[in-house]
């Protein structure tokens, strides 16, 4: 009850426990941030190699464990053979070990559970359909070691395509126009992130204007600065961290009234 303010990060589930918790209490001020299902949006005028690696890192990054992984790459249908090829060349290079080895891109999950959990979103994918070209499988028999996977041919409603995986696991998805991508990004209960990769500043803003994130990256992707906030929208949470936004959740204004 002596608490005034939380701030947690985590996923949106125990979010939501927060939140009801708070309201039980003494209503305190709740700042969240939560899951992410990030769109990566690729366009066929992107720098190729550029848009590959970023988009390798965007999803790789920490093991996929990261709220804000590109986790839903949308590539133009234009270029999207030539990008699932590259990315699949990429990630059978990825260096998977011991995390204490500085030539390892990749450790192990954080512990047994979120290891079963990767798992069963990969047998997911299989079942459903999605093509997977590589990867699957642990590495080693000892640890939470995952090996680098890609799902092709993901449609939107797979449960690989809607669900915080929070692991190696990229998935693929074809689109056609701007229009489309935006309407597809935007079909989903999260909101932390986004990113485009294209030459066309123009249809970067376009992007960025029409996506609900809290942040979009253009031509880059976990680019973080102490003066941009950083938070989401719908269920990726409530409030900004970092900035001037991030020290108002922090202030409680008080007005004082004198007569004289």
């Amino acid at each position: 009850m002596d608490v005034d303010k939380v701030a947690f990060t985590g996923s949106t589930e125990v979010g939501h426990l927060i939140m009801r918790a708070a309201a039980d209490t003494n209503l305190k001020r709740v700042t969240l941030e939560l899951g992410g299902k990030s769109p990566n949006i690729v366009f066929a005028d992107a720098d190729m190699d550029e848009a590959i690696e970023g988009a390798h890192f965007a999803l790789f990054f920490n093991q996929g464990q990261c709220c804000c992984a590109g986790s839903r790459l949308f590539v133009e249908e234009k270029c999207y053979d030539e990008f699932v090829e590259k990315s699949v060349a990429r990630a059978k290079k990825r260096t998977v070990g011991n995390p204490f080895d500085a030539k390892t891109e990749q450790g192990p999950q954080v512990d047994q559970d979120q290891f079963n959990k990767v798992m069963s979103y990969i047998d997911a994918g299989k079942k459903e359909k999605a093509k997977m070209l590589t990867g699957g499988g642990r590495v080693g028999d000892k640890g939470y070691f995952i090996e680098p996977t890609v799902f092709a041919d993901v449609q939107d409603d797979m449960k690989i395509a809607k669900e915080e995986i929070f692991g190696p696991v990229m998935t693929i998805l074809k689109f056609k126009e701007m229009s489309e991508v935006v309407e597809r990004a935007n079909k989903s209960m999260y909101g932390l992130a986004a990113a485009v990769w294209t030459k066309d500043i123009s249809k970067a803003h376009a992007i960025a204007d029409g996506v609900r994130a809290g942040t979009v990256w253009v031509n880059c992707y976990d680019v973080f600065d102490a003066g941009a906030p950083f938070g989401g929208f719908k269920q990726s949470g409530i409030g900004r961290e970092l900035g001037e936004y991030g020290l108002a959740n922090y202030t409680e204004v008080k007005t004082v009234t004198v007569k004289l």
